[in-house]
């Protein structure tokens, strides 16, 4: 904790202001642990005190900037332990730290607190976004789902975030999940999607920079209408004889069926 004195106008009088540093160590070298790192170090409230990593060519990404190490005996002391791992190595990088009266936080949107290490302060740190490698984000814009195994976890994890973030918003492990399903939708099943458009365009000479100026609309239009509402094309509005020229055209099987399976869903939600 640090301690700032300020002077104020009036003669004699002194303001103290107790600025939190919090101490972490980030355990993680992948795409996520380096836009948190970066976010981190950005911060004045926050002391990456030590990376940890299996992999000596992406630890030195960091080494520079702070201690690293590939030894999970040699973990320093910290007030958090951050674990940006997949979800299956996050249960046995928990079993590495022994300091009990820590803080362990992994940032899985699908994993619940008792994939943690027992006897320890657990909570989760998820990020609500899609991390690139070479992919600035800025992290103040990401919404940060928080849970804690006591409220002190969950004060303490939100104090964290916010040096961060302007979006930290306490989450429970159900909701997490839930969260995380509407996620993929939102962002691996439209990307791939997108993909499915892309190739559609170069077996057809076509730029994919064309739909862009849609891709932009469909976005952005959802801030006044809902998705529900925003629903438009063949499927909303019931055009089985474009359906058809569209279903001929595609020469890939699981393609087609793709297109009839969205086709049909959206028909059935709209009632048609």
């Amino acid at each position: 904790m640090n301690r700032i004195v300020n002077n104020s106008k009036r003669a004699g009088a002194i303001k103290i202001v107790f600025l939190v540093m919090h101490k972490v160590v980030l355990l993680g070298t992948g795409n996520l642990a380096h836009h948190l790192f970066d976010a981190f170090t950005k911060s004045n409230s926050v002391s990456v005190v030590q990376v940890f990593g299996r992999s000596a060519e992406r630890l030195a990404y960091f080494k520079d900037r702070t201690k690293v190490t590939h030894k999970p005996e040699n973990l320093l002391h910290a007030d958090i332990y951050i674990i940006a791992v997949s979800d299956d190595a996050i249960h046995t990088v928990s079993q590495y730290i022994k300091n009990k009266k820590s803080i362990i936080a992994h940032c899985s949107g699908g994993m619940g607190l008792e994939t943690l290490t027992e006897g320890s302060d657990r909570g989760v740190f998820y990020p609500l976004q899609s991390f690139s490698k070479g992919r600035k984000i800025d992290f103040s814009e990401v919404p940060l789902c928080i849970e804690g195994s006591s409220e002190i976890v969950l004060e303490k994890l939100i104090s964290l975030g916010r040096t961060i973030s302007q979006i930290c918003v306490p989450i429970n492990s159900k909701q997490r999940l839930a969260m995380h399903l509407a996620a993929v939708y939102t962002n691996n099943f439209t990307n791939h999607l997108l993909f499915k458009a892309s190739q559609i365009c170069e077996e057809n000479d076509l730029p994919f920079s064309l739909l862009m100026p849609l891709l932009k609309e469909t976005v952005s239009k959802l801030g006044i209408l809902s998705p529900y509402d925003a629903q438009t094309g063949p499927a909303r509005r019931n055009d089985r004889k474009t359906q058809e020229k569209h279903m001929k055209i595609i020469s890939n099987k699981q393609d087609r069926e793709i297109y009839a399976l969205l086709s049909e869903a959206i028909q059935t939600t709209y009632g048609d």
